[in-house]
This record gives structure tokens, sequence and C-alpha cells, in this order.
């Protein structure tokens, strides 16, 4: 059974503060999979509101009803306790006059409208992962690489899949570039330290994977751009968990049928992500698409079993399940490595493919057991 105890890692809460209710839905809604989200309408009860509970970030409009952003984060910087809520304000103004309005007014963050969904998910992550993003400048050169490449084409993929463009292929193998070169020369442990406390789950999990399926791929003899490709693959293996919402997708425990319903539809919604773009070759879509298939046909999203698995798909289950298992989360803390292969062995001889699973175990243990 998997470890389900809770775990006190915060999972950070983000004020969103505007009087136009469909402006208000969307923002909650591109962030609810990243973050715990509340939503308010005017100043008066956004004030009430984090006085209560007190939000890691505060997304302010300045035209909200009740005397306007400007105000409210005045108010807030008057009290004690929410002075140093960091803001991210979303004007109308042009930025000059903007700057004017709010200086002296402590930690803000000017966005100006209309901008793109992932410019406000990374302006709320570069606040939240300020410390962490800042020691990646300490690691060496390609590991350094790869953690700011990936993350930054990780936080265009809304944009490409709004505009219609999809996604291109092209550009994340030259982000996964310096990763495959940190596993060449042995550096890849910094990658994952590197991500581990990341507060982007979805990211931090895919990096992860992506890191480990190249690694695999080395370890079984596979070429460099074959281990490119399975980074690649990792990389966007998860994109369709942008849409499921932040209580399903780190809830403790079981989820119920519905839930899991819910959950098991990020497999089609990659897919339609992945398509859109005639670019992304074959061996990332079955990484996408069989990553939770099992060989005895109980997986999904098709129930695939037996010889209708290839040797990439039985890979990537295995590298999954281990990532899974492993990882951090708001509602576990990490399974050691050695626990995490006797469940892979002992709960699921029927799932993974054994033979495979055996050199995976010999090559993780020999590399990271320390991370």
């Amino acid at each position: 059974m998997l470890v389900t105890e809770t775990c006190h890692r915060h999972v950070p809460l983000v004020a969103v503060i505007d009087g136009n209710d469909q402006n208000r839905g969307q923002v909650a809604d591109a962030l609810i999979s990243f973050y715990r989200v509340v939503q308010y309408s005017d100043a008066d009860r956004a004030l009430s509101g984090v006085r209560r509970e007190i939000p890691d970030i505060a997304l302010i409009d300045d035209q909200i009803p009740g005397g306007g952003g400007y105000n409210l984060m005045k108010a807030m910087r008057r009290e004690r306790g929410l002075e140093n809520i960091p803001v991210i304000l979303t004007a109308h103004h042009d930025e000059g006059q903007s700057i004017a309005l709010t200086k002296g007014l402590g930690s803000c963050i000017l966005l100006l409208k209309p901008y793109r969904r992932s410019k406000l998910i990374v302006t709320i992550s570069s606040l939240l992962n300020k410390f962490i993003e800042e020691n990646w400048s300490k690691l060496p050169s390609r590991p350094r690489a790869a953690l700011n490449e990936t993350i930054s084409v990780f936080n265009s993929i809304s944009d490409a899949i709004d505009s219609g463009d999809g996604i291109n292929f092209q550009v994340v193998n030259e982000a996964c570039t310096p990763l495959v070169e940190a596993i060449e020369n042995n550096e890849f442990k910094s990658i994952l330290g590197g991500v581990k406390d990341h507060d982007n789950y979805t990211f931090a999990h895919s990096l992860k994977i992506a890191t480990l399926l190249s690694l695999f791929g080395k370890a079984i003899g596979l070429s460099y751009n074959d281990q490119l490709l399975l980074a690649g693959g990792g990389l966007l293996h998860d994109v369709g968990k942008m849409t499921i919402p932040h209580d399903i997708l780190n809830k403790p425990g079981r989820l119920h049928a519905d839930e899991f319903e819910i959950m098991k539809g990020h497999v089609p919604a990659t897919l339609a992500m992945l398509e859109i773009n005639n670019s992304i070759p074959k061996g990332a879509i079955i990484i996408a698409a069989q990553h939770h298939e099992k060989l005895d046909g109980t997986g999904y999203p098709k129930g695939l079993k037996g010889k209708e698995l290839n040797e990439l798909a039985r890979m990537s289950s295995i590298v999954d399940v281990f990532g899974a298992l492993t990882d951090r989360r708001v509602y576990k803390p990490s399974m050691p490595a050695e626990r995490a292969f006797e469940i892979m062995t002992e709960q699921m001889p029927d799932h993974l493919d054994q033979n495979l699973l055996k050199m995976f175990k010999g090559m993780m243990l020999d590399a990271i057991r320390d991370v």
C-alpha cells in the first residue's frame, strides 16, 4: 500500500482579487492545478479574507471595487501580518504610471494587461521558488542549464496550446540537451536535487521522469539521440495534468471513482496537446499514451496488455511508478528507493516488466542512492 501519512509541506495559497467575475474565474482556473486559490470580488471582502487566512501571494487587479487595488495594497501594508505579502498587481495603466502609484508599497510586481497565462504562472512561480531557483545558479553549467531551460519550456506550453501552434519538439529537444549531457557526465544528481522542492509538482515530476528515462536509456545502451527522445518524452508525458484541479491532483489518500475518472483524463488531455503539432515523434507519443498501461491489461486509458506494450511503454511505466512512489508530495513524504522497489516487485508482478525492472533497480540503486 502506498504511503498516505500527512506531510507538512506547505501548499502555497494565492488570493485572486478582481471585480470581474469572468477574469477572476479564468485566472483561478489557470492556477488551480498548481496552488490553492481563494477568490475575492472587492477590496472589503479581500481585506477581511486575507486577515483570516494570509495568502502566500496576492494577485490584485488595480480596478477592483471598493477603492481600487492601490488603496487595498496600502491598507494591507499598514497591518501587521499582511505588510510583507508579495503582491502581483495586474494594471490597466501604462508601466510608468503604475510604478509611480506603487512606489513605497513594498514587494510588488507589475503585470500589465493583457498578459499571457504563462507569464502569470512564471511570475507567481518566480516569487514562490525564488530561493530554490537562485540556488540553481550555484550548480555546474550543464545541470544549471538543464533546470533553467526545461522550466522555461514547461512554462511556455500553455501559451503554445492556446495559440494553436502546439508544442515544438525541436524546442523541447534543445531544452533537454544539457540534461542528457549532464547524464553523460554523471552530473544528473544536481538536477534531481535542484527540482525536488519546486512548488510546481507537475514540472518537478516530469523533469525527474525525463532524467530517469534518459538515464535508463543510457544504462541499456541506447544512443544519444534516443536518450534525448526519452528525455523529451518524459518532460511532456504529463502536461495534461495542467487541466486537473489541484484538490484532485494533490488529494491525500485514495481517489473516489469519479475523481479517478477525472485524473485519468490527463492522458487524453496530454495527447490532445501533443497532437496539435505533428513534430512530436512517435516515441514521445507512446510515453505519454502508455505510461499508465499495465502488462495484465488493468491499466488505462486503453487497457493494453502483454505484447501490445513495446519496450518504450514498459520502460516509461516503470519509471513513472518509481517516480510517483519516491516523489515528496503535499500529502506524503518521499519514499526510500529500496522500499519503492519492494512494492514494485512484490505488489506489481503482473503490472510491470520484471526483467526491465531488475535492470532499472540495479542502475538506480547504484546511481542515485543518496538523492
